[in-house]
């Protein structure tokens, strides 16, 4: 019987797929994949304060990652509102504030106990902030948001869809024989697949992506940035996801899915090798201008946010209020940060930073 993208997908086949998964030309890709995402590991791992890839990174996921679903703000908007989530923010720039949110969750939660349902089901939540559990109840489906015709239905009943996320969770787990690439692209898959909440699921699974690698050894730190390769490739990442689904075509959705990783895992090395050269260049410069006030924390503590304020260095131990406003008004007055207004608070913008962090290339001007 053909697939009905009108019905639930109840039929839908528990991991491992029957189909090979480990055809020669996908253990090739994930080979070159693997190399790469350890050359960004280790790039990471040079940026001596992790905190500067963790606060900035994953905020350009989750701009990304938002914008797939829809869900529009801007890297520059994020970066200015990230303390200030329940304040000021636009709707769309909270989402995408708690899509960060959900990350930093799910990177403790990693760290704490094996990948599985209950992560998701509480990085969903972050997501939404609303409580939030599997689906029990039918009417959920993927459609064209313009002429409500459904692309996908998905499974349907609590036991069902529960039933298919512990096979998921087996295999996430205990299938180690496979390939740990190859199992996240199957995984991804799935996930997409049961579909177990009303909404949030793309941007759970794209979370779940992350810490999964980070699970398996291959990321200390959630930095991969692979949102913006499935953005960039929107209707292949659809259309191939479909294949799987009407003709199990795993083949061409597992090498998509390598091929994001390794793009994604060498552009991303590149950005973090430019920040940490960033990060060098001004220390020797503020060193030079400023060798009465220099200190390796003065300078990390610009590159913990674009966008940094008096509290941001009081809290990390560089100074206290006053003096560090002085602080801070001396790095712009020798050109590293520009002071702004935002309502009755004062706002030192990093734009050399902020435009490393904004644009693709991986360049800065130095400073004179």
């Amino acid at each position: 019987m053909p697939f009905d993208p009108t019905k639930p997908y109840n039929e839908l086949p528990p991991l491992p797929p029957s189909a090979d998964i480990e055809t020669r030309g996908i253990l090739k890709a994930a080979i070159s994949a693997a190399r790469v995402l350890g050359e960004l590991k280790q790039a990471g791992v040079l940026v001596p304060n992790q905190a500067v890839l963790i606060n900035t990174i994953p905020l350009l996921e989750a701009q990304v990652s938002s914008e797939i679903e829809n869900i529009v703000t801007t890297a520059d908007r994020l970066f200015r509102l990230a303390s200030r989530e329940q304040e000021s923010a636009d709707p769309a720039t909270k989402e995408a504030l708690r899509y960060r949110t959900a990350l930093s969750y799910g990177f403790q939660e990693i760290r704490r106990r094996p990948f599985c349902t209950a992560t998701a089901v509480q990085v969903c939540r972050n997501i939404r902030n609303v409580e939030v559990d599997i689906r029990a109840v039918p009417g959920t489906f993927v459609g064209n948001p313009q002429t409500g015709q459904a692309l996908y239905t998905p499974p349907e009943g609590p036991d069902r869809l529960r039933d298919l996320l512990a096979n998921w969770e087996r295999f996430a787990n205990q299938a180690r024989e496979i390939d740990p690439l190859i199992r996240l692209a199957v995984l991804h898959y799935q996930f997409e697949a049961i579909h177990p909440f009303t909404d949030g699921n793309g941007r759970t699974g794209r979370i779940l992506n992350i810490l999964f690698l980070i699970q398996e050894g291959l990321l200390e730190i959630p930095v991969l940035y692979l949102s913006r390769y499935l953005l960039q490739n929107r209707p292949d990442y659809y259309r191939l996801l479909r294949g799987v689904t009407e003709a199990q075509a795993w083949e061409p959705w597992i090498l998509f899915m390598l091929a994001g990783v390794e793009q994604t895992a060498s552009w991303t090395a590149d950005k973090v090798r430019a920040i940490r050269s960033l990060l060098e260049h001004t220390a020797d410069f503020v060193r030079t201008r400023l060798p009465k006030i220099y200190s390796r924390e003065l300078v990390e503590a610009a590159f913990i946010q674009p966008y940094c304020r008096i509290p941001n260095l009081v809290n990390a131990g560089v100074a206290k209020r006053q003096t560090a406003s002085l602080y801070l008004k001396a790095l712009a007055d020798i050109g590293v940060l520009r002071e702004e207004k935002a309502g009755r608070e004062k706002l030192f913008l990093h734009p050399k930073y902020l435009r490393l962090l904004t644009t693709d290339e991986s360049a800065f001007e130095r400073y004179a």
